[in-house]
Order: C-alpha cells, then sequence, then structure tokens
C-alpha cells in the first residue's frame, strides 16, 4: 500500500457512491467523505429518504432491478468511489452466527449469503462499468476478518465466515477483470475492526478496552486506507489500521 497517490493536485474523491448510508459505518463513512470535501455522494438505502450533503437513492441488496436503476441515475456523473458499507451478521429473525455445524440451516445460509455476498457482487456488476478507464477509481466492499481462511483457527460462525471467504474471491476476480481495461483502478476489502454498531452488539461483551471502535473513528481510518491505496493492492482485503487480511 503506497503512502501517497498522485491526484494530479485535485482533492480525490471528487464523487463518491456509498450502499448502505443507514447503518452505523455507512453514515460515518457519508460524513467522512462530506468532510473532506467530496463535492458529490450518492447515499443509498432502503429507503432511499433526503439525506442533507447527499444525492440519494433507493436500493435492496436482494433486488438487482433496484441496484441497476440505482446505477443507470448515475451514468452521466458516474463516483470515482464505490463502497458496498451493507452487510449482516445477525438476521431479521434473530438467527445469529452457528456456532456448530450441528446449527447449519439451509434458509439462514441462504440469505446470509445473498446479502453479504450475491448483494456486493450486483452492485459491482453495475457499478464497475461506470468506471472511467483512464482515471482512479476504487471499488470497495466491508468485509471481515472472521472471512480469513487462513487465519481461522476457531471454527464456527459458518455462514458468515462462508459468506466473507466467498466475498473475498469475488473481490480477487474483479480486480483481475478491471485491471486488463482500468490499469489505474482498485478493488478492496475493508475489515472495519470491531464497531460499535447494532451488528456488532449482541457480541462485545468481554471486548478489551480500546477493542471496541466507534462509527467515526472507524470510517475515518478506512477513508485513509482507501486513499492510499494503489492498483498493487487491488483485489486484497486490508483491515482498518491498513494491514492486509490474509486470504
Amino acid at each position: 500500500m503506497s503512502d501517497e497517490v498522485e491526484n494530479q493536485g485535485q482533492p480525490w474523491p471528487k464523487s463518491a457512491a456509498i450502499f448502505g448510508v443507514s447503518g452505523g459505518i455507512g453514515a460515518a463513512l457519508l460524513a467522512g467523505l462530506i468532510a473532506r470535501g467530496c463535492g458529490r455522494i450518492y447515499a443509498g438505502s432502503r429507503s432511499g429518504g433526503a439525506i442533507e450533503g447527499a444525492v440519494p437513492f433507493a436500493f435492496d441488496l436482494t433486488n438487482e432491478a433496484s441496484i441497476a436503476d440505482a446505477a443507470e441515475r448515475m451514468r452521466d456523473e458516474p463516483p470515482e468511489l464505490v463502497v458496498v458499507a451493507s452487510g449482516v451478521l445477525t438476521l431479521e429473525n434473530g438467527s445469529g452466527p452457528e456456532r456448530s455445524y450441528k446449527r447449519l440451516d439451509s434458509g439462514t445460509m441462504a440469505e446470509t449469503l445473498a446479502l453479504n455476498t450475491i448483494g456486493p457482487a450486483l452492485i459491482a456488476k453495475h457499478m464497475l462499468p461506470l468506471f472511467a478507464r483512464d482515471k482512479r477509481s476504487v471499488f470497495a466492499a466491508l468485509s471481515a476478518r472472521v472471512g480469513s481462511i487462513s487465519d481461522n483457527g476457531l471454527g464456527g460462525w459458518h455462514s458468515y465466515r462462508a459468506s466473507k471467504a466467498a466475498l473475498t474471491m469475488l473481490l480477487k476476480n474483479f480486480a483481475l477483470e478491471l485491471g486488463r481495461t482500468h490499469p489505474q483502478a482498485v478493488v478492496l476489502g475493508l475489515h472495519p475492526g470491531t464497531v460499535d454498531t447494532a451488528l456488532s452488539q449482541p457480541f462485545q461483551k468481554g471486548l478489551r478496552d480500546g477493542q471496541l471502535l466507534t462509527p467515526q473513528v472507524s470510517a475515518s481510518a478506512l477513508l485513509d486506507v482507501i486513499e492510499r491505496s494503489s492498483p498493487d493492492d487491488s483485489g486484497k482485503v486490508f483491515d482498518w489500521k491498513g494491514a492486509q487480511v490474509p486470504a
């Protein structure tokens, strides 16, 4: 990861799209980009409600037509940065990470992969074609360290781990394909750390002092990681400190 990115003296990104601004990290990323002077920010949520300082749009991770429509609305003024800030650990029905293979359920697995893997992949399908071939552009998706296969020493959390491991493979694939036509493009996975949001709240007990991050701290660090990234980093996953997470 390079210490400095050539932006030809201009602030970068000048435009961005965040899929998932209703979550804690997504909202903090939006605020961070506004504070850094990003001129045009598309802010996506399921409701598509108005958001000060941004251009709102509605999307549903499980509805490809809504993602395609959102991308089409950005075609005339496409973003230089796309961040998928959505994801799920505990489903709306209360189903949480399975600690044993004995608790595997096909419905839970399918929904987890739909939200954590297939949804981000469909966003990439419709957003990557908007990137300019002769300019720096970044596609980033929130991932998790527990998606690392080589770093897995505990097991459990089967559907969640599998969904993030699959996401890592897809990001690598996208990076290789995009790199053939877009030499300045970067595709990243981002591990935000353990952030004080609704997603992590059921699992915060027993954390060490300083291990739980605020959304603002995590988002600011992730934006720094994105800003420092180069095409050599494309297809890799980095944590909020800028360290590479093994696949």
